[in-house]
């Protein structure tokens, strides 16, 4: 059992850097991110013995990060309810000083998305993940998952005023790439 262990610790050790970029597309903060990695692990640690022999570690990995995402999604949810936005402390600066940027950045345009757009966009364009595998972690149909990336993409290329731009030339996988199933 020990070298199971430590076999999981050094899976979990080199897809650090794949769950923290995941984790940055669904929360769009880096603190935020890194506490939901944190968060993930130990979920994963503690319930090692839930991991099958036949699944890989990143997909279960990528699977526990998006269900605590949801979690936390649902509690900061309930807090707003139960706050108004003044006592959390937002609409605190200018607002007006929000509408001087012309250019909207990448993150921000990822944050802007639905989270199950923003979900599969992380999990295929920016971790490289096959369309199965974001299915499976995700729980949805492969076509589900098409059609959340077809939008998501759509979604940000009107975002950030690209829309003339070929999805290659981003090096986007999808229309004008072969298929990724």
């Amino acid at each position: 059992m020990k070298a199971l262990n430590e076999d999981l610790g050094e899976q979990i050790v080199g897809l650090l850097p794949r769950l923290r970029r995941f984790a940055r597309a669904l929360t769009g903060s880096v603190q935020d991110a890194d506490d939901l990695v944190h968060v993930a692990i130990e979920r994963a640690l503690s319930r090692s013995d839930q991991l099958r022999p036949d699944s890989p570690v990143s997909s279960w990995l990528f699977g526990i990060l998006r269900n605590a995402w949801i979690d936390e999604a649902r509690a900061r949810s309930r807090r707003k309810r139960v706050f108004a936005p003044e006592e959390l402390g937002e609409s605190v600066a200018d607002p007006s000083g929000h509408q001087h940027a012309d250019v909207i950045s990448v993150q921000v345009a990822l944050a802007r998305l639905p989270d199950e757009q923003r979900e599969v966009v992380g999990l295929v364009l920016v971790e490289g993940l096959s369309y199965k595998e974001a299915a499976e972690i995700m729980n949805v149909p492969v076509g589900t998952v098409t059609s959340r990336l077809a939008r998501g993409r759509d979604a940000l290329q009107a975002m950030l005023g690209t829309e003339g731009a070929t999805h290659a030339s981003h090096g986007w996988p999808g229309r004008d790439t072969p298929d990724r199933r």
